[in-house]
């Protein structure tokens, strides 16, 4: 069993562009979770931070960036809005990859925690090169 105080967080950056929305999140939620590690603990926060870039290049196959949609709700009566995963991805990539990838992660305290170590950034900038984030190569570990 880990402990809090024992665990080691390390930075990767996953360059987004290509790559399914569905696959880079699962892979991204497993290393968050701190699932690829041999010390993993269920209810401890052994993930890494992770690091998106490219977030506006990211792949939806299918019909999906004009079929498949986002809702949310304004908590007015009948505030519902709606829009596809086209126009999220055109207008507000970043949200895009956080909602998908918290999606896959534990729905509680621990999780908001967990959420909280993902970076997504639109474009190839990001202002984390003091932490000296490894590069890891999405289309090698799937």
């Amino acid at each position: 069993m880990a402990k809090p105080d024992e665990i080691e967080h390390k930075w990767y950056i996953i360059d987004a562009a290509g790559v399914p929305l569905g696959r880079l999140a699962s892979v991204t939620a497993s290393i968050l979770r701190g699932k690829n590690k041999p010390t993993f603990t269920p209810n401890v926060d052994t993930g890494d931070n992770v690091i998106v870039i490219n977030a506006s290049e990211v792949a939806l196959t299918g019909r999906k960036a004009k079929d498949k949609m986002h809702y949310h709700h304004t908590q007015f009566i009948g505030g519902i809005k709606q829009e596809s995963f086209g126009k999220l991805r055109d207008e507000k990539p970043d949200k895009l990859i956080e909602q998908t990838v918290k999606g896959m992660l534990p729905h509680g305290t621990l999780g908001r925690k967990i959420a909280k170590k993902l970076h997504v950034y639109a474009g190839e900038d990001h202002k984390h090169d003091a932490q000296k984030p490894e590069v890891l190569d999405i289309n090698n570990l799937i």
